[in-house]
């Protein structure tokens, strides 16, 4: 597996999954159900196994050659099985340097029709989360999938009514968990994946320095939108990777789509009028982040010109005004810059303060606690 494959962005790894299913390959669905302690990846990492190679990372390289091994019993047997390595023993070869400091317990499934919903569910852009058997007196990966207020699938009504709250959670947060069910038959172990569309990126502009916001912000998973004003032409290679391109009038931004919190706007028109016009525009709307180009007395300038014509704003309009756009990373090249706002994006998204990780005190990661049943 070359390091491309490696480090696909989760909505190409849906991509593959699906073209595997279309197409009726033999693969295997690898799949993080619990971490103790320090891992490069969380629950619900995935990696897609073939034969002829994999995709996608479930550890930062310390166990995919031996999952891909363990792959082809699985293939072999028909059957899933869930695995368990202790990386953290210094008499253990797992736990010499390999960049993993802890347990990490992974589920190995033969992939089959019964993750379609999850893969049709992504691509309509829907939340969607599994319940899948990981331990207990059911098979293996026995799982139902829960969207629109229900579940569907192979779980007991029982199991599916006692993790119906955890599933509704999960789908609002983001995140994956084990939950434990008693049953008349001895205790079932759960694994409760939420499965979100990715956080959508619109991008005002069509200057040259538009392509490497696009780029990165498609490398980290967002859904891209590139806008451009006044008949302003945005040629494909300018913006290759973007999801989608549209010519409209900055008056119509409002209406130009359906807008929710969880989508970001990054306006970079370099055009004072097109600015202004825009960030009233996109403030009437639920977007949690509206990153403006350019320095801050050009913002305090745009709030004269408001101020002039009646219009002021209020406490809640300025915590979502991100200006100047991205974080501090000292550079001022095209790529660097992008890689600053890129970097916001990232941060707003998750619901971080950008700062060094070795500032941070406790994880790095958050760390999910499921409901008392």
């Amino acid at each position: 597996m070359n390091t491309n494959e490696w480090s696909l962005p989760e909505t190409e790894l849906f991509d593959r999954i699906g073209a595997a299913l279309e197409a009726g390959d033999d693969a295997v669905l690898a799949t993080v159900i619990a971490v103790e302690g320090s891992a490069y990846r969380r629950p619900g990492a995935k990696m897609l196994i073939r034969p002829d190679g994999g995709a996608g990372s479930i550890t930062a390289g310390c166990l995919e050659d031996e999952v891909r091994d363990l792959a082809r019993d699985v293939l072999a047997a028909g059957a899933a099985r869930v695995e368990t390595w202790d990386l953290t023993g210094d008499d253990d070869v797992w736990g010499m340097g390999v960049g993993c400091n802890g347990v990490i317990t992974v589920l190995l499934e033969p992939l089959g029709d019964e993750y379609e919903p999850v893969v049709a569910a992504r691509e309509r852009g829907e939340p969607v989360a599994t319940a899948t058997v990981v331990d207990g007196p059911l098979p293996t990966a026995t799982r139902s999938v829960y969207t629109g207020g229900s579940f569907e699938g192979e779980l007991p009504s029982g199991i599916a009514d006692a993790i119906r709250a955890d599933a509704e959670r999960l789908l609002s947060e983001g995140g994956s968990d084990i939950r434990s069910v008693d049953t008349p038959d001895g205790e079932v172990e759960v694994f409760v994946d939420a499965v979100r569309p990715p956080p959508e990126v619109v991008v005002f502009g069509a200057g040259h320095d538009v392509r490497p916001v696009v780029e990165l912000a498609k490398l980290v998973d967002f859904r891209v939108t590139v806008v451009a004003f006044r008949g302003g032409q945005v040629d494909d290679a300018r913006v290759s990777g973007a999801d989608e391109v549209v010519s409209a009038s900055p008056r119509d931004v409002a209406d130009l789509r359906a807008w929710d919190d969880d989508t970001y706007a990054v306006v970079m028109t370099h055009n004072f009028v097109d600015d202004r016009l825009t960030l009233d525009a996109l403030l009437s709307t639920p977007v949690a982040y509206v990153g403006l180009m350019g320095p801050r007395k050009r913002f305090e300038e745009m709030r004269e010109a408001f101020a002039e014509e009646g219009r002021t704003f209020g406490d809640d309009e300025l915590d979502r005004i991100y200006t100047p756009i991205g974080v501090n990373l000292g550079g001022d090249s095209p790529y660097q810059i992008a890689y600053s706002i890129v970097a916001e994006l990232l941060a707003v998204a998750n619901d971080r303060d950008p700062g060094h990780l070795a500032d941070r005190e406790g994880p790095i990661h958050d760390r999910m606690e499921a409901d008392s049943p």
